[in-house]
């Protein structure tokens, strides 16, 4: 399988290339973004990429996008994004790149958790709260909530680390009406994936939205939506045992990625986290897309 790692397409303005995405202008409206096969870790992009990743985060996130649209309206466009680049550019973002209205994006990641893990699950460890939100005694790594929770965070730029932020200090960045509007359209996406996914044998643990707000000031959500890269995806099977054992899910998203690179050894050191990244081998590059079209193909059938 053919894999694109960095695109470069001379007939439109880039804008900014992401950790994964590559956005270019097409007129003062609209964006093309295009999904690459890069991922990152720890806010560091890889070297390697993982062949066919973009073209399924893009029919992933497609396929949300649909199912929530009666929720909060979305930024695409429905317009054909071949038909804004030169014949020989349209391999480079033929079913991986969405046309889309160009908004004035917020700037926070609204992340919903269902489940207690990752940064939240440290953050618990040491005061019982997740980002300013009190949580019961007694949760271990993988606890389900006993109610969805709206924990918001900085968005980062390439190589920095987001930053989990209090709804407090997010109504101090953009208002309270704003800040109320965010949190209640992320809680009502999440309720409705996760009972989607749960159906199809799949937990969503935890997820990140993003959203900007059109020539009108309607939010309206952008980006990615619900992908492994934004998201955690536990087999419903196989849960229950890593509950009680303390350990990580088995996952269809890049926590997989995240273990090894946990466990790699640089020069007999754990990795810093720091560019450049560990080398990936071959059997994580196939460990992980594999992960990836899983998810994928058990949610939507394949299609």
């Amino acid at each position: 399988m053919s894999s694109v790692h960095t695109t470069s397409l001379s007939s439109l303005p880039l804008l900014a290339r992401g950790k994964v995405r590559d956005n270019y202008a097409v007129g003062d409206d609209r964006l093309l973004m295009v999904a690459s096969d890069r991922i990152s870790a720890f806010d560091v992009i890889m070297a390697e990429p993982i062949p066919g990743k973009g073209e399924l985060l893009t029919n992933m996130a497609l396929f949300w996008f649909r199912q929530l649209a009666d929720i909060v309206p979305n930024h695409l466009t429905g317009d054909d994004p071949e038909g804004v680049v030169t014949d020989e550019e349209r391999a480079q973002v033929a079913g991986r790149s969405m046309l889309v209205r160009r908004l004035r994006p917020l700037p926070v990641e609204a992340v919903v958790r269902g489940y207690l893990a990752g940064s939240g699950w440290a953050e618990y460890r040491q005061q019982q709260t997740v980002c300013g939100v009190e949580l019961p005694a007694g949760l271990r790594n993988a606890s389900k909530l006993a109610a969805p929770i709206f924990t918001p965070a900085t968005k980062a730029e390439a190589g920095a680390h987001d930053e989990n932020i209090s709804f407090a200090r997010l109504v101090s960045m953009i208002g309270e009406p704003l800040a109320e509007q965010v949190r209640r359209t992320a809680l009502a996406l999440y309720s409705r994936a996760a009972e989607f996914a749960l159906a199809r044998g799949i937990i969503i643990a935890d997820t990140k939205f993003e959203f900007g707000l059109d020539e009108h000031g309607t939010l309206t959500l952008m980006d990615e939506v619900l992908t492994p890269d934004s998201s955690r995806y536990w087999p419903v099977d196989g849960y229950a045992e890593a509950l009680a054992s303390g350990m990580n899910p088995p996952s269809f998203d890049k926590q997989y990625l995240r273990d090894w690179l946990e466990n790699v050894r640089i020069d007999g050191k754990p990795w810093n986290k720091k560019a450049p990244a560990p080398h990936l081998t071959p059997e994580v590059i196939t460990q992980t897309g594999a992960r990836y079209r899983e998810a994928f193909a058990r949610l939507t059938g394949g299609g």
